[in-house]
């Protein structure tokens, strides 16, 4: 994973950032502290906090030994697993924008464009995610000897390796919901796109997008995680909604951007998965007036765009 570079005021300010720009949640970064502001006079700093961080390679599951039963009985047969041919190009149609003009009023111009309601939004489970990462964290400490030991046995991984395994996981899947599709690939480095293309598709994608969210992470996990692939960045779209969440964003994003100019006026918006905050952040990189920045903690933090002269 390729590292970047940030600085701030202090080390959290520069933490910020580096997540904003990477996409992702405290919990999924490796941060390295190169600099730290010093301290000055009258309880003033000089100087500025400067950090590199990165997405967090994905942990390798522990092997486990099995042993073998007195009676000397051999055991069954392994079974064989299919490959899928990848595709070449991507589907070419398109569809509906999924968030929608922004509207006229001030109010709604601050709210970012409607996610797809395809399903019913599942319960929410009485674990934090702060929980949960403590807990995956003490996981991990567990068997890190473990799985330094299985990073130095295997082989790398090439990426079109790690593609073909994750394709052919989504046709499994999907076979397993009785939807045709087509799986397509696309490798750019080590960037990795799978798009499931094909009818009655709703039900992967999810209120929101979690279904599709948990889709991923169980691919990474039947990819990356089970070759040992710590390098590539697999991502899964389905039936295009991806493209059409950030064509709808960055459509958002210009409008606030607008209006903010014309106003003289601070707009902050409304909550944000780290994922579409990357992509308003992008946009408004490339407007010119404003700036935007992140306020608050997940899973209510939200960004505030800012006049500019």
């Amino acid at each position: 994973m390729e590292w970047v570079e940030t600085t701030g005021k202090t080390i959290d300010a520069a933490r910020e950032v580096a997540l904003d720009q990477l996409g992702v949640a405290v919990d999924e970064a490796e941060i390295e502290i190169l600099e730290e502001p010093k301290a000055g006079l009258f309880g003033r700093t000089r100087g500025e906090a400067r950090l590199r961080a990165r997405v967090k390679p994905t942990p390798v599951r522990a092997k486990q030994e099995r042993r073998r039963r007195s009676s000397g009985k051999s055991g069954g047969g392994k079974s064989g697993g299919g490959t899928s041919s990848r595709g070449t190009e991507r589907d070419g149609s398109t569809q509906s924008d999924a968030g929608g003009d922004a509207s006229t009023s001030s109010d709604e111009r601050s709210r970012p464009p409607a996610q797809d309601k395809t399903t019913k939004t599942p319960k929410k489970t009485g674990s934090s995610r702060a929980d949960q990462s403590r807990k995956q964290d003490k996981k991990m400490s567990t068997t890190n000897g473990s799985n330094d030991h299985d990073r130095a046995d295997r082989e790398p991984v090439s990426p079109e390796e790690v593609g073909d395994a994750a394709v052919a996981f989504m046709d499994g899947l999907t076979s397993a919901f009785g939807v045709t599709e087509s799986a397509t690939l696309t490798i750019d480095g080590t960037e990795l796109d799978v798009v499931v293309h094909g009818e009655d598709l709703g039900l992967l994608v999810g209120s929101g997008g979690r279904t599709l969210n948990a889709i991923q992470d169980l691919a990474r996990v039947a990819a990356q995680r089970r070759l040992g692939d710590h390098e590539t960045r697999l991502r899964i779209d389905v039936a295009g909604y991806r493209e059409r969440r950030q064509a709808a964003l960055t459509k958002f994003a210009g409008a606030v951007a607008e209006e903010v100019r014309s106003s003289g006026e601070s707009r902050s918006l409304e909550p944000m998965n780290s994922a579409d905050r990357k992509v308003i952040h992008d946009a408004l990189n490339e407007e010119d007036g404003v700036e935007s920045r992140s306020e608050g903690e997940d899973p209510n933090r939200r960004i505030v765009v800012v006049p500019i002269d």
